[in-house]
């Protein structure tokens, strides 16, 4: 087109030559538009290809503002920080191989009842009770509405992110850490040991009902927490099909024996046991596991920190990140999905270990 308006322009009459320099200008300038748009299209490709690639690359971290108990000056009745998980997040957000994610809803009662037995769904809502599984002292006056806006409703938070990152990790196989959950003291019957719903439990059972998983699918729980997963024990005591794996403090709560016999690969540990020995006993537990399931949980408490004072073990800060890095890589060389999940942690450590831990694990190449 350029080419033959060109030609008008210099071999045409005189009266034609405006019109042929007019045609010839918007030629130009149509053909000047068009290049601009392609190269528009193709840098637009070009850069979602980059946030496609950088997503697949970065792994997902579940977190919500709202995971977070504060209570103010109450907030001394409780060793366990419960704005830390705040401090995790500001810690990791500048962080490029991390892609943050949010639950868009808190998980609902009438899921966290029809997990619980009857007598236990009354009893989550009774305020005495409820300050009793928390292990704080009554506080007289203090109305059950208080308690669950303040405490419960970020407990449910957390029940929703370890629920968004099982569904993300079936979908699209990898890691997906929530900075929360792991209530693993919590069962049907029973809350104890600062936990009131076992997401664990409530999130299979959830998964089974919706069709994502099949009940005979195999399950695997990994609980590095420094105390006995006592409630996940007894969520699952009769199913066979999920197999638990604790390495905990034998010396601290839970002491309970029908429970403790119903891990499948256990790794005790003594009081006080310093970091070098717990990795290598736990590397020697994780060697244990077998192929073929299709889901992993792990309760990765920074409780095992040697300056925790409930957890009675002597791990450091980069013990505990190897102890994640460990961990990841068996489950990834098996093809594991898996959700991490934040469990206790009591010390002025715990935000720390965890972002070490996290900023570590998001460098092993293969596990997003």
């Amino acid at each position: 087109m350029i080419a033959t308006a060109a030609h008008r322009l210099r071999n045409g009459v005189p009266h034609l030559k405006a019109r042929c320099a007019a045609a010839f200008a918007g030629e130009l300038k149509w053909w000047w538009d068009w290049s601009r748009t392609c190269a528009s299209v193709e840098t637009l490709r070009y850069a979602q290809g980059l946030v496609k690639d950088y997503r697949k690359s970065a792994m997902d971290v579940i977190y919500s503002r709202h995971y977070n108990i504060d209570l103010g000056l109450l907030n001394r009745l409780h060793p366990f920080d419960g704005t830390k998980f705040r401090a995790i997040h500001d810690g990791l957000k500048a962080n490029s191989r991390i892609n943050f994610v949010e639950p868009a809803e808190p998980a609902s009662m009438e899921l966290i009842d029809g997990f619980l037995t009857s007598l236990m769904s009354k009893q989550v809502r009774s305020a005495v009770l409820v300050l009793r599984a928390l292990e704080v002292p009554r506080i007289p006056f203090m109305r059950f509405s208080f308690i669950d806006r303040k405490v419960l409703a970020p407990m449910r938070w957390g029940v929703a992110g370890t629920m968004l990152g099982a569904v993300n990790a079936l979908e699209r196989g990898g890691v997906h850490w929530n900075l929360s959950g792991g209530y693993h003291h919590a069962m049907p019957q029973a809350m104890e040991g600062f936990c009131i719903y076992n997401d664990i439990g409530i999130c299979h059972g959830d998964l089974v009902r919706r069709g994502l998983l099949a009940p005979d699918d195999k399950v695997l729980i990994i609980d590095t927490d420094a105390h006995h997963g006592n409630g996940n024990a007894a969520t699952f005591k009769n199913n066979r099909n999920v197999t638990l794996l604790d390495v905990y403090n034998v010396g601290i709560y839970p002491t309970s024996e029908y429970t403790r016999r119903r891990v499948d690969i256990p790794a005790p540990m003594a009081m006080g046991t310093d970091g070098e020995t717990y990795l290598k006993h736990y590397a020697e537990a994780l060697e244990k596991l077998a192929d073929g399931y299709r889901l992993a949980f792990v309760v990765a408490g920074t409780d095992t920190l040697a300056s925790d004072r409930l957890g009675g073990l002597c791990l450091s800060i980069d013990d505990v990140a190897e102890r994640e890095r460990l961990t990841l890589h068996a489950l990834s060389r098996r093809s594991i999905p898996t959700v991490m999940l934040g469990g206790g942690g009591y010390s002025k450590d715990s935000a720390k270990a965890a972002i070490r831990a996290i900023s570590i694990c998001s460098e092993i190449p293969g596990i997003h």
